[in-house]
């Protein structure tokens, strides 16, 4: 699964990455090393024309849902089941988004203990997550815009730590998967494993643990034993 992940990047740094001119809204976001469901995180959709970048509340709520209680449940949706699954089916043909970051954290059992690991790219690069959004009205007329992070298979990297990863797309598809126009066969040729030779996974402070904690001590490296 994809429970926690980090965006430490400057404002710039994100829009740069993502071609959207820095100066078309105010920044919202600054960085980020302890990202959890519930929060609001940096997404990037496609509005027919180009690029846009805004906020999203991490844990899906679908349009037609009664009220928001199972969106903590949803926070991740399996690729094998987007097309079965009610709540992602739409949003898997229309309402797909980039969902930047810059690692994710997951946890290795390890006898009684779970031993949080730091997952990145050998270059310590930021990379596109696949999610799904939605937008869902509440009783008294507030509307809320809601994602998912997709999850694979795990690579030969992360099958020792965890039976899941998300779904982290090539730079070069990006833009296929926020094309309104794609197939749904060309979009599931996408949600495959990321390359393990591209990637590393660092041991990292308990820190990390708590989801009061949001600073660079939570991705700081310790010692194996």
């Amino acid at each position: 699964m994809c429970g926690r992940f980090t965006l430490t990047v400057t404002w710039e740094e994100l829009m740069n990455h993502f071609l959207i001119d820095a100066e078309s809204l105010p920044p919202f976001h600054t960085p980020k090393y302890n990202v959890a469901p519930t929060q609001m995180v940096a997404a990037v959709i496609h509005d027919g024309r180009s690029r846009r970048i805004g906020q999203l509340r991490w844990g899906l709520i679908p349009s037609w849902a009664k009220d928001a209680s199972a969106a903590a449940k949803m926070i991740n949706a399996r690729s094998e089941t987007l097309e079965n699954k009610p709540a992602y089916k739409t949003p898997f043909l229309r309402k797909r988004c980039l969902i930047p970051a810059d690692s994710f954290y997951e946890w290795k059992k390890q006898d009684a203990l779970k031993i949080p690991y730091r997952i990145c790219r050998k270059d310590g690069g930021i990379f596109s997550m696949a999610g799904l959004y939605d937008i869902w009205t509440a009783p008294d007329g507030s509307r809320v815009s809601s994602c998912t992070v997709i999850t694979t298979t795990p690579n030969q990297l992360m099958e020792p730590i965890h039976n899941r990863m998300p779904v982290i797309l090539d730079r070069e598809h990006e833009d296929l998967w926020l094309n309104r126009n794609a197939s749904a066969d060309e979009l599931k040729s996408l949600l495959i494993p990321y390359p393990d030779d591209d990637m590393q996974a660092v041991r990292v402070s308990m820190t990390v643990n708590s989801v009061r904690n949001d600073s660079p001590e939570c991705i700081q490296s310790v010692t194996e034993e």
